[in-house]
Formats: C-alpha cells, structure tokens, sequence
C-alpha cells in the first residue's frame, strides 16, 4: 500500500525527539521480523507509547499498524493522520470488525500494534490483559512480540499535566522473546504467560532506567515511586468520568 503520511510523521517525530534530547535505549529489536505479519503487544504508559512502541520496529524496517479506539479517528486533527498510517480503529461496542480487520493485515504480512491493557495503567504495572492479540496471533499464524517501554509517562500521561517540552528524559523500549500461538492453543493459560513476560520485561526496564529516584509520580508504588498501588489504581479508573484525577 501507498505510504505517503507514515514516513513524514516519523520524520517529524525524530526531529522533535532529537531537538529535545530524548535519550532511547532500544534492546531486542532483532525480535522483529523483517518480513511476514507479526503482533507487537505492548504495555501503556502514556500517550505517546504509539510512537515509542513504533520505534521498536523500525531497525527491522517496519511500520507498525495499531489498533485504536474510533474516537481518536474521529479527532479533526489525529484522524486523518491515522488512517493516512493504515492504523485500524477499534469500536469498543462491536470490536469483531477490528479484530477481523486486524487478522487480514497481519495475514497480507503487516505488523499490528496492540496495547493488550486496552488503557493506560495509572500504576505503571502491567493491567489485566485482553486476549485479543493472542487470538489474532494464532488466527493469522504469525508471531506473538512483546514489548516494554518506559519514561513516556514523564511526559505525557493520564490525570498530569503534558510536558512535552521537557529535555533529555530517557526512554527505554525492550523487546521480548516472540511467543508462536496457535489454532487450538490454551488461550487464558498464554493470556497468563504473555502478562508474565511483559509484567518481566517492565521491571527489567524500570530497574534499569538511568534514573531512579524516590517519591516521585512517575515511579511506581512498589519501587518507591508515589504512584498509585494497581488496587488504587483501579479504584481511579472505576470512578465516575467527572470524579476522575
């Protein structure tokens, strides 16, 4: 297909990540196939995890197609952008077409973006995963990628404020072992095994983040941060819309 909007929204990203210093560590990006379909499954930390989790397959020479919720394909601005990148929008009330569209891109050899938390995690862990990207994975017979980042939610997260402008934040994207899911496989005993791997994935990367310190929002609970406990967390994220942080 025709890539005319893709190339220079990464070009314009890479700009702005240079001019603001961003300092990414990218590991395990072989783990991306360089050819055929492929499911990268990724943790949610910001709003930015679209472009972070992309970057992961770029050295492979990829353009990934994520999965998004309609709305943003609705925005004036954001929508056509999105489907000018072949992304694949995903209407919560009837997820059956997207999920079908999804299977038909990763059969023509595409790699699909999946955020497996559907949301952002307030708590910097790994949520409760949806299955999806494990039934697409064997549906289409292809690989299963995850995908850790972390640093995003210092700049862009829910319930703070943007600071897109802020310099020199490192940002760490690892990329896991594939897992090979098939027709007829055990799907909640892999829906375990796939949180396992990027629940392993995310504390590899925030234990070795360049900068540790404590007490801050960024941080998760459990690792000195003050960021809201998962049941916390949860609590947030069942309130009503108005009552939200």
């Amino acid at each position: 297909m025709a890539e005319i909007v893709y190339p220079p929204v990464l070009w314009t990203a890479s700009a702005a990540f240079k001019a603001l210093d961003l300092r990414f560590t990218i590991e395990g990006a072989e783990r991306v196939p360089r050819a055929g379909g492929g499911v990268l499954v990724s943790n949610h930390v910001s709003y930015l995890d679209f472009i972070f989790a992309g970057l992961a397959a770029r050295p492979s020479g990829r353009l990934v197609r994520f999965m998004a919720k309609q709305e943003v394909f609705a925005n004036p601005v954001a929508g056509p952008l999105m489907r000018g990148m072949h992304h694949i929008p995903v209407d919560r009330s009837a997820g059956a077409g997207a999920y079908r569209a999804a299977v038909r891109a990763l059969e023509a050899g595409e790699i699909v973006g999946n955020f497996a938390e559907a949301t952002i995690s307030r708590s910097f862990t790994i949520k409760e995963i949806k299955s999806g990207p494990i039934r697409m994975a064997a549906g289409a017979q292809v690989p299963l990628i995850p995908v850790a980042l972390w640093g995003g939610q210092r700049l862009w997260t829910k319930g703070r404020p943007r600071r897109l402008l802020q310099r020199h934040v490192p940002i760490t994207i690892l990329v896991g072992e594939p897992l090979h899911p098939k027709p007829g496989d055990d799907i909640p005993e892999l829906v375990t095994e796939l949180r396992g791997r990027m629940a392993e994935l995310l504390d590899r990367a925030q234990r070795t983040y360049p900068e540790i310190p404590g007490g801050v929002w960024w941080q998760p609970a459990h690792l000195g941060g003050s960021a809201p406990t998962p049941e916390e967390a949860a609590a947030l994220d069942a309130a009503p819309r108005g009552k939200r942080p």
